[in-house]
């Protein structure tokens, strides 16, 4: 794997020269063991910058469809973001789905991080949309702790360099870790997810400051693509006015899938 020359040699110097960010609360991600970071999602940007201001290597999940090109370009790309720690995901249901998982929890069974964005797509305002459950079936199978991660300012905008699209004074803020597994015999109790899933993004939002919109940001992308008119609600927290569900009955008890496995990356 390429990961470590193209993040020391390329990445994390141009992005530390260049955009500058600065980054609290670095001592909340753990030094070794698995972990799921949860982020909310401004740009393109978000993938590179928060991977260049760690010490530890970190992989996104990334649509299938990237990695499918069947020209040379395609290939490349494909090649490329193998290389840079992404990982193909399928998204479109069943068998595949299940598949692409699997790889997604061989990523913490390696005592790796793993980076997430619930959003599921880049915010089409700035704004915080609602978070997908995909990401409470994830937690909630790997049994790992949750790390909610803010990007702010990480939008590009045109500078005076010749019109080069910078970000203006990045950050990136990160939050304590987050259990869960309390609710891991819940199966697929849409309630438990819906509300693990909300309690994750307002973690998110708390550190972010954003304005949260009770919308799939796909959803708002959509309306505006076809000139229709969408104005869903803001809400002053993700799943307000919504009970806290209680904790699922006792189970024969299962390991997790991930827990306890020995981190096996390397920083060379």
């Amino acid at each position: 794997m390429l990961y470590w020359v193209f993040k020391w040699v390329l990445f994390t110097p141009f992005v530390r020269l260049v955009f500058r960010p600065s980054v609290e609360g670095a001592e909340n991600i753990p030094e070794t063991g698995p972990a799921i970071l949860v982020c909310n999602h401004l740009s393109a940007g978000d993938t590179f910058t928060l991977p260049a201001m760690m010490k530890r290597r970190l992989t996104w999940p990334a649509k299938v469809e990237l990695f499918s090109g069947s020209d040379w370009r395609g290939r490349v790309l494909a090649w490329f973001l193998v290389q840079v720690g992404q990982l193909p995901l399928d998204r479109s249901g069943g068998r595949a789905s299940a598949t692409s998982m699997d790889g997604v929890l061989a990523v913490l069974r390696q005592g790796q991080l793993l980076g997430i964005f619930p959003e599921g797509t880049r915010s089409p305002d700035g704004r915080l949309y609602k978070g997908k459950t995909g990401v409470a079936r994830l937690v909630l199978s790997a049994g790992v702790p949750v790390i909610p991660v803010a990007m702010r300012n990480t939008q590009f905008v045109k500078s005076k360099l010749f019109g080069l699209p910078l970000m203006r004074s990045p950050s990136i803020r990160i939050g304590k870790p987050m259990d869960f597994r309390r609710y891991a015999s819940a199966g697929n109790d849409r309630a438990v997810l819906r509300w693990v899933t909300d309690e994750i993004m307002n973690a998110v939002m708390e550190l972010s400051g954003q304005e949260y919109v009770d919308a799939y940001g796909s959803s708002v992308k959509a309306a505006l693509e076809e000139g229709r008119d969408f104005s869903p609600a803001v809400l002053p927290r993700p799943g307000a006015g919504n009970p806290v569900p209680p904790l699922p009955g006792p189970k024969p008890q299962r390991r997790s899938t991930v827990a306890r496995q020995p981190s096996t990356e390397s920083t060379a």
